[in-house]
């Protein structure tokens, strides 16, 4: 053997040494700081969250959660609003002296409504910033990605902003829901089509991913259940408004309503070029983001149906509703109540509940206990259920109308609205 070869496979056998070494020290596979997006939303944010003793995210002055979702890109304002929620929730008990002494803190990565990105937020809010709790995740194909990393290291997956089955699964402990399911959604769509207006030639028009085809699935199980099918349905790319090829084949049908399972801005497209050609009745759920929905559409937003799983934020019969507002004023006097940001901020108020039933020695293990296994919640007047199997606390699902002053309506029967 030559000298020259002798070195390479001194080299080699060096580097590979080194390389196992590394492996097992669990240095090989560490995420270096330029790899981690930098957190948003709060004081400090950036600056890397230090291991402590005991409970992760627990210290004797603070618990901090987090949060990824979408604070940029097409579907932002539903991670800004449901991130405006939960800090609301957070902001007012930590007015009372927090929880136990202890501050609530959130943390929040921007995932731009994409399921990689989604993933490696979480790898990072678990394992650098050692939350307590993940907590808001918006979107079904983000959740997807999402919901096993916390699921593995049995990280509370709380109040995710979507109606996906896959997340209402028994054996699924680390997660608590509290929205109604898009399929309850489906079902109360199709029924007051079919019962109010005698409506029998429904179409779809679906986000191409997870989502889209939950929703897609809950109306077509309605529907079948009534001896119908959909006359169309037809898919846009998620994070995008190219809506064209689904209107084209939606409008060739010709239904009489259209239920939409999208975002608010390709929806709003689609509904304006629609109208171009037919005039059906369109219906979208709740994901939609109502009150950038309403935005989008300005005046020709008048007679849009959007089904909801919390009430109106300007309801103040609603004693939830109420605390909600005066929290909102006291957090940020400029910000416009809204759906979203309302269910942010049960979905805060919920985690309090499970911080509060625990006591000062709060773990993951009492906080998923005390929130799964107390069978009923009241937040405000607002009840949530749980039980053994049962992650989902709401059932409630209300129809709303896009009124002619912009504002969403309350409506009992389509028949009485029109």
């Amino acid at each position: 053997m030559t000298r020259t070869r002798a070195s390479f496979f001194r080299i080699l056998l060096t580097a590979t040494i080194l390389t196992l070494l590394a492996v097992v020290l669990g240095t090989a596979c560490e995420v270096t700081e330029e790899d981690v997006p930098t957190p948003t939303g709060d004081p400090g944010a950036g600056v890397p969250v230090m291991v402590e003793e005991g409970v992760p995210g627990v210290s004797d002055s603070r618990i901090l959660f987090g949060q990824s979702a979408a604070f940029s890109g097409p579907a932002q304002a539903l991670g800004q609003a449901m991130r405006l929620g939960i800090q609301t929730a957070f902001h007012e008990q930590n007015e009372k002296g927090g929880v136990y002494e202890r501050m609530l803190e959130l943390t929040t990565l921007d995932d731009q409504y994409e399921p990689h990105l989604a993933y490696s937020n979480t790898l990072n809010l678990i394992n650098r910033e050692h939350v307590f709790a993940l907590i808001g995740e918006v979107g079904t194909p983000t959740s997807r990605s999402a919901s096993p990393l916390a699921n593995a290291e049995n990280v509370p997956f709380i109040a995710p902003f979507t109606g996906a089955d896959f997340l209402r699964e028994s054996e699924l402990e680390n997660v608590v829901n509290l929205r109604a399911s898009y399929h309850q959604e489906a079902e109360e769509m199709v029924a007051r089509l079919t019962e109010d207006l005698g409506i029998t030639r429904v179409a779809v028009m679906y986000q191409n991913d997870s989502y889209g085809q939950s929703g897609l699935d809950g109306v077509v199980d309605a529907l079948r259940q009534r001896g119908l099918e959909p006359v169309a349905y037809w898919y846009y790319q998620r994070n995008s408004d190219a809506v064209k090829a689904a209107v084209f084949n939606i409008v060739e049908a010709n239904p009489e309503a259209i239920i939409m399972i999208g975002a608010y801005a390709p929806v709003a497209k689609a509904i304006t070029v629609v109208r171009e050609d037919i005039a059906p009745i369109f219906m979208a759920v709740s994901f939609v983001g109502s009150n950038a929905l309403a935005q989008e559409l300005g005046p020709d937003g008048v007679g849009v149906y959007v089904t909801q799983v919390v009430p109106l934020p300007d309801d103040t019969s609603v004693p939830a509703v109420v605390a909600y507002r005066a929290a909102l004023k006291a957090f940020d006097a400029n910000a416009v109540p809204g759906f979203v940001s309302l269910e942010g901020y049960l979905a805060g108020r919920l985690a309090i509940v499970g911080l509060e039933k625990c006591g000062r020695d709060v773990s993951r293990d009492c906080f998923l206990d005390v929130l799964r296994n107390s069978g009923t919640i009241d937040l405000n007047g607002l009840t949530l259920q749980y039980g053994p199997g049962d992650n989902q606390g709401s059932d409630a699902v209300f129809v709303t109308v896009i009124g002619d002053d912009g504002k969403y309506h309350l409506v009992n029967s389509l028949a009485g609205a029109r």
